[in-house]
């Protein structure tokens, strides 16, 4: 036969480069707080939790980083991007990360999500020792990965608003919660006692520079030079910020609060005598650059017409933000409130209609994934049996050891063999384990998620929001202009079957919850593959209320 492989050069080469596995990897632990790492074992647990796991599925450990205590509500650590940038290296052909648990790396949600990511293109996993994920399955593994994530990043949040209560509580009673105001001192110190906040004698210096200013107009320069001859030490620059902060007419301005409030402490001069000195300031309002949070789905859309990211601007003169094709020439313009609501349309879609539904649709979906991993688990099976005949053959070869039936050469020959292949099987089943208990998490998670996916995305911060762009649509949303509605070719699978079933629910009046038999039929009616991306349309129009 002709050999044709000497056409292959005039082919075109593939761009992508090809990663190669290894078993190297690395290992990160953390905790968040100094109190943490100093008072208790957390730090070495992890990391001997790590190392176990590393030694029973052939890993070998280049490198450990973290060890100390570092917030995962940002990803701006230290050790992290040390970590970060050690794994990247091409050089160190890294291939894993361990860590403990998903939130010992991130809880920053939306951007935990895209770093996995983009590891991943890089052949990097990162994975949990807590929480193994079946990686054999692209999607399930992306499904189940992106859920502990988001899981983490609502936990933080969680865990946020409880101490943010707390603090306006106080807040609202008067009482200065964070670092005092430069001349003051609180006499009462200590946690859940009432403040007894007063002027040092710092801030009764302090308190003439505001005299100078409000009958002298003095400049700051002079101001500080009388009171550094005084004894006080300021520098002009920071006598801008203290002129400018109403906590020293007795008045609290927090961002917690919605409105101001007369505080509890001592005032230094009066309310009408500090509007008088900021009339008398030359008024430089900051700009904040609020962009992001304006325009959560800039990056995210992806234009139907060209396959140009959407990026975004504000016109100064309404004050209004707009959505833009960022290819150079295009006039697809839209409102970002318009897109902010057609989006959330999208997401009251693929909600679940009502909370009666959870039940029956929680062991469909868990249905159709053990469907999905039949064979994997009957394979499974397979190797737990032959684990347990190989430990009985241990225990028998022992016995013959012991009463002397083989020789000490025979014994140690068959015991290194017969644990070989005891390893062999033990490292295969960590590897290739469908974990129902993670997969009935992953479930739950989605479900809970799912009731209320619209709501969560319009209340939430900028995290929160990418976070949930990212669980539902992992690779962003197409947005039609032409026809003035949103597509995606691909659906997170635990959501994108919910449509399907309430639609099949809605019209089954009984509310019965379908038999074992009867779950084939109606996963088949509905079209659910799990494993395939869906895809589906979304009306410009919100009164039809349905995905086309």
């Amino acid at each position: 036969m002709e050999n044709l492989r000497v056409f292959q050069k005039f082919g075109n080469k593939s761009k992508n480069q090809k990663i190669v596995q290894t078993n190297r990897a690395v290992i990160y632990t953390r905790v968040s707080t100094k109190e943490q790492a100093m008072n208790n074992a957390s730090l070495e647990t992890q990391k001997t939790y790590c190392e176990d796991y590393a030694h029973k599925n052939g890993l070998q450990v280049i490198s450990y980083f973290g060890g100390t205590y570092e917030s995962a509500k940002r990803d701006d650590r230290i050790e992290f991007q040390k970590m970060l940038r050690y794994v990247k290296n091409k050089n160190n052909k890294i291939s894993f990360i361990l860590v403990y648990a998903y939130d010992r790396f991130s809880r920053t949600g939306g951007s935990s999500i895209g770093l996995s990511e983009e590891l991943k293109t890089k052949g990097i996993n990162i994975l949990s020792v807590s929480q193994p994920i079946d990686f054999s399955n692209d999607i399930s593994s992306i499904v189940c990965e992106n859920l502990f994530h988001m899981n983490s990043h609502i936990s933080n949040m969680n865990s946020r608003n409880k101490i943010i209560t707390g603090m306006k509580s106080k807040l609202s009673k008067g009482y200065w919660i964070n670092t005092l105001p430069f001349g003051y001192t609180n006499l009462n110190p200590g946690k859940g006692k009432a403040p007894n906040i007063v002027i040092n004698e710092d801030g009764k210096l302090l308190k003439l520079a505001f005299q100078w200013k409000l009958h002298k107009d003095m400049t700051y320069r002079e101001i500080a030079e009388r009171l550094q001859r005084k004894g006080l030490k300021i520098r002009s620059k920071k006598l801008s910020d203290y002129f400018r902060n109403p906590f020293y007419c007795g008045v609290i301005v927090h961002n917690l609060l919605d409105e101001p409030i007369l505080g509890k402490h001592e005032p230094l001069i009066s309310r009408r005598e500090f509007a008088k000195i900021n009339d008398l300031l030359y008024q430089n309002g900051k700009k904040y650059t609020k962009d992001d949070e304006n325009l959560p789905l800039k990056q995210f859309i992806t234009a139907v017409s060209c396959g140009t990211k959407y990026t975004g601007y504000l016109v100064k003169r309404k004050n209004l933000y707009y959505y833009k094709n960022n290819r150079i020439g295009s006039k697809e313009n839209r409102s970002a409130k318009v897109m902010h609501q057609k989006f959330e349309e999208v997401l009251r879609q693929i909600q679940i209609k009502d909370k009666k539904y959870i039940a029956p649709m929680k062991e469909i979906m868990k249905y159709v994934f053990i469907k999905e991993h039949e064979e994997q688990l009957k394979e499974y099976d397979i190797q737990q049996k032959k684990s347990k005949e190989i430990e009985k053959k241990l225990e028998v070869l022992e016995e013959r050891f012991v009463f002397r039936e083989i020789t000490d050469e025979q014994f140690h020959k068959f015991e290194a063999k017969l644990k070989q292949e005891l390893n062999t099987i033990q490292v295969y089943n960590t590897k290739n384990t469908f974990n129902l208990s993670n997969l009935e998490k992953s479930i739950n998670l989605a479900l809970q998620l799912s009731c209320n996916l619209q709501e969560l995305w319009n209340l939430g911060d900028l995290e929160t929001k990418k976070a949930v762009q990212h669980m539902v649509f992992p690779e962003g949303i197409l947005f039609d202009y032409e026809n003035d509605c949103y597509r995606t070719q691909r659906i997170n699978s635990l959501f994108g079957i919910i449509p399907s079933l309430s639609n099949n629910f809605d019209k089954n009046k009984n509310g019965i919850t379908p038999k074992n038999k009867e779950l084939s039929r109606l996963v088949l009616k509905v079209g659910i593959e799990p494993t395939r991306p869906k895809s589906l349309d979304f009306e410009s129009s919100a009164s039809t209320n349905s995905a086309t």
